[in-house]
């Protein structure tokens, strides 16, 4: 009884009229116990809050109890409070003082700063506000494991203390808590006798977890030797409550009172509570969500103080969220207006509030890690006024990216909308009697529908309700629905000096576009700060990576797929894992690997597999291969913004995924020919495809491996040039064989030859029969602009007939020399001539037919300069008509081959925002 009288009177002293709990008239000893303690004249809400029994009055007696260590009755000489840069305010979290070591390394951190007076905000230990709630949840449900969890809190306090204290200041500590202990337990019990608690005496009790570590780390100070005094915020900060879960605070009466409260404690050290406050009839509050953050900015607008350092324990302030986005940086600076856009867009820095009172006396913040104290944090401030340098680079445009997830759009549309005055306001009247928040707005210019953004838990109830309130416009027509897109979410760019800054939104939304990620909705105002878009929830982290690494931010990142680890495949791994340190160092592009595919089995990685290792992995963690899985776990990879898969097969069944691929945002890079030598309507798919959208296909290496033969092409019909003929020598393997095809030589010697050195397939039929070439020819004749099937191409093969039914490569081999006579011939014959022969490829536009044949030319024609195994061809133009354009160099052979794909990688890189 005794206990339970200092607690309520203890409370009185913040709370005169007490209606803390819900009566239970069935529970006499509720009653019993409670009415001693009505410290007023009941009031309407009084009555409400306890049931009185008939005939009896409360006392009307007053009792009042200060936390603080200097009564008002002392006298004491008064000293005006001090304000201006010789104060630095100070705020530590729950996790900065969560353990007794963590303590300590707060008061070193104080004690080190130099400026003259210092106050500084604590926070409760790391869960004990938790565990505070968690009590009063207990105690309300009529649990009573609430004493033991209340138990719990006291010795992880009375354990801490017994670490860094001792002595008096040990002893003086531990009463007070045991104190505070007392009370609270039979305050718990009075709640548990009810069944129930108010906000105020909800947050009456919670706010204990601040007085403690307050205390706590006030006596680890005055050890140490300083002027450190503890202030309870509730006696100082003045809050109204504004509903909505916020408050204001009390500027000019929060300023009377520090000052009373300096005069009766002065100190160059002040270790103040952060979270708690008062409203103006003293009742104990809150200050809500990051409520030690918002008085530490109340405190020093209230002291004027020179700067606002917020420990955390992160670095700083990210240019995104790094659990999304790893290549995020910590930016050094930040303008209040953009730390105020990426908080409200959810980013980890601040709440919007918190920078209020700072702002308006120029206050710099500054985030700090406390375990990281090397680390200079992110300053926020007013902007510099020169930055003309900063103007120069485009990522200083926009300073961060922030996200919103789960989501919904709400689409109010119909004709009936444009020029009726109070549309909008009636829409969100609605929305508003459900207690719904709208994240986002946007409307056409035309009036013809409003969207809005809500959360998607919120959505049902706003769409019944405008089904509600325009039942009678809906059914007339003049609106035409009210329609949910569900499952959405929100991506923010924010900079300030995005304002007026022309290019900025094209590269945002290029950006987006060439990630393949559509925006369903986009809002900006007209201070620019930010800009605004709406996607689909699963593109979400796509999205913000693409427009992260378009900023510089982050380099530009392709998540790869390789398939077909052969020699071609195999050799293009090596150059990327040769290449990989110069391309991130150099030019800000990172190639990752995220799996291997072979025709048994896959390498996959979450992510990047280790190229230098890639062999030797694949035979420790490879798995069966299945081509959807594969391509599931590249470009499900929503950490990286762009996907590309490498083909380097000659498979026509991985060609057939090419489309689809292409469909997904999937970009695709091959040496394979099979896809464009294919049957004409699905090319013409595949190219008006790849016209539509920005997902890119590239094929250089199809038809002259590392030569440059499709971007030539491609180059004379973009400028406005005309094609006339394309004739050439498009095989290595050969040309190879028809260099080396002289003085004698047997025509099976040099195809044996060829086959050795590793020029020709495993099967030299693959070579010899001209198929290879007449693909290549037909890929040139579609891209001239020709629609012809391969079967529309005459094809000389070099494959005698006798043997084409040959069952093995061996078997063709063993019977090829008895066709030398046949082939020594024709090579006699083109000599004797002063001629050579040449297996040549042409493309005839002007007839609009290709052939594939055994040409002869004269000895100084460039056809016949050849050696090894190069290629050439030679463009005849409407320009190039008199001297064609000639492309000559090595046509076969992995590493070149190879290098045309690396080329047409990085290629795919500089279209998706590498630096050219």
């Amino acid at each position: 009884m005794a206990s339970f009288s200092a607690a309520v009177a203890q409370f009185s002293r913040v709370s005169p009229t007490l209606t803390l709990l819900h009566s239970h008239s069935h529970d006499r000893l509720f009653h019993s116990q409670c009415r001693p303690f009505f410290l007023s004249r009941p009031s309407h809400s009084l009555r409400k809050g306890l049931t009185l029994p008939r005939g009896r009055e409360a006392p009307s007696t007053t009792v009042r109890a200060s936390f603080t260590d200097v009564s008002p009755s002392v006298s004491l000489e008064e000293k005006q409070l001090p304000k201006g840069e010789t104060w630095s305010v100070h705020k530590f979290g729950g996790t900065c003082v969560g353990t007794s070591q963590r303590i300590k390394n707060v008061a070193d951190i104080i004690l080190k700063d130099d400026s003259e007076r210092k106050l500084v905000v604590v926070s409760a230990m790391s869960k004990v506000t938790d565990m505070m709630y968690d009590l009063i949840h207990k105690a309300q449900s009529r649990d009573e494991s609430y004493i033991a969890a209340l138990d719990a809190v006291s010795e992880k306090h009375s354990a801490t203390a017994h670490d860094i204290l001792d002595g008096d200041n040990l002893a003086s500590f531990l009463s007070k808590l045991h104190h505070d202990i007392s009370n609270l337990k039979a305050m718990l019990r009075a709640i548990y006798i009810a069944g129930h608690a108010t906000e105020s005496f909800t947050d009456f009790v919670v706010g204990h977890g601040e007085l403690w570590s307050a205390q706590m780390l006030s006596l680890v100070i005055t050890k140490n030797g300083a002027d450190c005094k503890w202030m309870d915020t509730r006696d100082v900060l003045i809050v109204n409550p504004t509903g909505s879960n916020q408050v204001d605070p009390d500027y000019l009466e929060s300023e009377q009172r520090l000052e009373k409260w300096y005069s009766l404690n002065p100190c160059k050290v002040i270790i103040a509570t952060g979270f708690i406050a008062s409203t103006p009839q003293n009742i104990p509050t809150t200050l809500k969500r990051d409520g030690s953050d918002f008085s530490a900015a109340i405190m020093g607008a209230l002291f004027k103080a020179r700067q606002v350092t917020i420990w955390t324990d992160v670095d700083g302030v990210y240019s995104a969220d790094p659990r999304k986005v790893s290549e995020a940086v910590i930016l050094k600076t930040l303008s209040y207006q953009e730390a105020w856009e990426m908080s409200y867009f959810g980013a980890n820095v601040l709440h919007p509030r918190t920078i209020i009172p700072v702002m308006r006396y120029g206050i710099p913040i500054m985030i700090r890690n406390i375990f990281n104290l090397s680390a200079p944090g992110t300053k926020i401030c007013h902007p510099s006024v020169n930055d003309h340098e900063d103007r120069q680079n485009l990522q200083n445009f926009v300073k961060g990216f922030a996200t919103i997830d789960n989501l919904a759009l709400v689409n109010v549309e119909g004709t009936g909308m444009a020029g009726v005055p109070g549309t909008a306001s009636a829409i969100f009247g609605a929305v508003k009697d459900v207690g719904a928040n709208v994240i986002m707005i946007s409307q056409a210019s035309s009036e013809h529908s409003v969207c809005f953004a809500v959360p998607e838990k919120e959505v049902k109830a706003v769409a019944e309700a405008l089904q509600s309130r325009f039942r009678q416009a809906l059914d007339n027509g003049r609106l035409s629905q009210v329609a949910v897109i569900p499952n959405c979410s929100i991506l923010a760019a924010v900079g300030q000096k995005m304002a007026s800054t022309p290019g900025v939104s094209a590269s945002l939304f290029n950006a987006l576009a060439k990630a393949n990620i559509n925006v369903r909705a986009i809002a900006q105002g007209c201070s620019e700060y930010n800009i605004t878009v709406v996607v689909k929830r699963e593109d979400c982290i796509k999205a913000l990576r693409a427009v992260h690494s378009r900023f510089y931010l982050s380099r530009t990142t392709i998540a790869m797929g390789i398939i077909g680890p052969g020699l071609i495949g195999s050799t293009l791994l090596d150059q990327l894992r040769d290449q990989a340190s110069t391309l991130k160092e150099e030019f800000n592009i990172d190639l990752r690997v995220m799996g291997i595919l072979g025709s048994k089995s896959m390498l996959l990685s979450d992510v990047g597999i280790d190229l230098a290792r890639w062999r030797e992995l694949r035979e420790e963690r490879g798995e069966v291969a299945n081509v959807e899985k594969f391509v599931q776990h590249v470009h499900g990879n929503h950490f990286i913004p762009n996907t590309a898969l490498v083909d380097c097969t000659a498979d026509s069944a991985i060609a057939g995924y090419y489309y689809d691929w292409l469909r997904k945002g999937i970009h695709v890079v091959t040496p394979n020919k099979k896809a464009n030598s294919g049957p004409l309507d699905q090319y013409l798919k595949l190219r008006a495809l790849q016209r539509q959208s920005y997902t890119h296909y590239f094929y250089e290496a199809t038809v002259g491996a590392g030569l440059p033969i499709v971007s030539t092409l491609r180059g004379l019909l973009e400028t406005g040039d005309k094609i006339l003929q394309i004739e050439g020598i498009f095989s290595g393997t050969l040309s190879y064989i028809f260099n080396n095809f002289k003085d004698g030589r047997a025509f099976s010697e040099v195809v044996s030859e060829a086959k050795e050195a590793g020029y020709t397939e495993p099967d030299p039929r693959d070579d010899l029969s001209g198929t290879d070439v007449a693909r290549k020819v037909i890929i040139l004749a579609r891209e001239s602009g020709l629609k012809l099937e391969l079967s529309n191409i005459p094809v000389e093969s070099l494959v005698p007939e006798p043997l084409r039914a040959c069952a093995s490569a061996q078997e063709f081999m063993q019977e090829l020399p008895k066709f030398d006579q046949e082939f020594t011939k024709k090579q006699e014959d083109a000599e004797n001539a002063g001629e050579v022969l040449r297996y040549v490829g042409v493309v005839d536009v002007t007839n609009e037919k290709g052939v594939v044949e055994l040409r002869r030319y004269k000895k100084d024609h460039p056809f016949a300069q050849l050696s090894g195994s190069d290629n050439i061809i030679a463009f005849t133009t409407r320009r190039y008509k008199d001297q064609p354009l000639i492309v000559r160099g090595p046509g076969a052979g992995a590493q070149v081959t190879a290098g045309g794909i690396f080329s047409d990688i990085l290629r795919l890189a500089s279209y998706l925002g590498a630096p050219s």
